[in-house]
């Protein structure tokens, strides 16, 4: 018989865990069957999951068809037609619903644009980047660039406006409109939070005008009603004319985000940056700012995923975005019917860039999130 072996109180080495609370059985019985109610939820997520997902892996992948000239020919290559997906639709379609009716032979300019707009984010959305202060001069210059390659000029053979649709369209939107309302945006709430009364009145007046209006009557402004308030002769391109009032409608909603992260300083930060002797901008700039931002961050990337999903709404006034050269797609006799795979298409595209800004919002909460690193210490 084994004899126990003895240890002196305090001196026992410590013991691993028991099997059932530890590895993956461990986390289920936390997380998933913790309590009678969260085992329910559990089993009816599960059922729902297996009720649905295998259908859609067998419909959207193992019975679909890749190749084909046409509807009919993806039909006959499947046991019963309409059965599966027919994702020879987007590969046949595939320029037109990324760059809309740009000139094939111009695509690169499209590509080349998008290539360089990684470089020139890079800087802004991460700190430790090689060569990072002269990558802010590009980022400066960006926009310029952009324009010359996508639209041409000097050199460039011009490209009208009303030829960029799809994907692309959806991106320069979308980009410009986050891009340039989160400055103006922040404008706005220093100016509704001002003690100057006529700049504050025509903030909270700009800001409470936008948010009381629907984006597609602003659309709608932009495209027919601006032209009446130019000089006779003036022409506005109507892709300008969309930029800026996306980008003023969401800087409206914008200023609200950063309003609600001022008042969350404590008016005692600013009192000690006033007297120790410290400017209003000053001030704003290296106390208030960079705590509002960081307090933000959700409901600003919240402002973008919206600002990126309401691209859509161009349609109503004939530009062609992403899902609107997707439906201009169907009305070809060759592909009517398949609606279930472009919508499908255009939602995990839309879900891509929407997840991937959401996802970087989180990497920015836990980098700034110096509380818990201290607390952690």
């Amino acid at each position: 018989m084994l004899k126990e072996k003895s240890y002196a109180r305090g001196t026992h080495p410590d013991l691993p865990p028991p099997s059932s609370e530890a590895g993956f059985t461990g986390w289920c019985r936390k997380n998933l069957f913790s309590t009678p109610a969260d085992t329910i939820f559990t089993i009816l997520a599960l059922y729902v999951l297996y009720s649905i997902v295998p259908g859609l892996i067998q419909w959207a992948f193992i019975d679909a068809v890749y190749v084909a000239e046409n509807r009919q020919e993806c039909w006959k290559l499947m046991e019963t037609p309409a059965s599966a997906a027919c994702w020879a639709f987007t590969s046949v379609r595939l320029n037109q619903l990324l760059y809309g009716f740009y000139p094939e032979t111009e695509i690169w300019r499209v590509n080349l644009s998008f290539v360089l707009l990684f470089v020139a984010i890079t800087p802004v959305l991460f700190d430790k980047v090689p060569f990072r202060r002269p990558l802010f001069i590009f980022t400066t210059l960006y926009p310029f660039i952009a324009g010359w390659l996508i639209f041409g000029w000097f050199a460039l053979p011009p490209v009208a406006s009303q030829d960029i649709g799809g994907l692309a369209l959806t991106l320069i939107i979308g980009v410009t409109g986050i891009a340039f309302s989160l400055p103006l945006g922040i404008l706005l709430a220093l100016g509704r939070t001002s003690n100057l009364p006529v700049i504050k009145i025509l903030s909270v007046l700009f800001i409470e005008f936008i948010r009381g209006v629907p984006l597609i009557a602003l659309l709608f402004i932009a495209s027919t009603m601006l032209n009446y308030f130019m000089p006779p002769g003036t022409t506005f391109d109507l892709l300008v004319r969309v930029l800026i009032m996306v980008t003023l409608f969401a800087s409206a909603y914008m200023a609200e985000v950063i309003r609600g992260g001022i008042a969350g300083i404590p008016k005692g930060q600013v009192e000690a940056a006033h007297a120790a002797g410290l400017s209003y901008w000053k001030t704003m700039y290296l106390i208030v700012m960079p705590q509002v931002l960081k307090i933000s961050i959700p409901g600003i990337v919240n402002t973008f995923i919206g600002l990126f999903k309401d691209t859509t709404l161009v349609l109503i006034i004939g530009m062609f975005d992403l899902l609107g050269m997707g439906k201009a797609a169907l009305t070809n006799l060759n592909w009517a019917g398949l609606h279930r795979e472009m919508y499908l298409f255009v939602a995990v595209v839309f879900f891509i860039c929407c997840y991937g800004m959401s996802l970087y919002s989180g990497y920015l909460e836990r980098k700034l999130d110096t509380e818990n690193k201290f607390q952690k210490k």
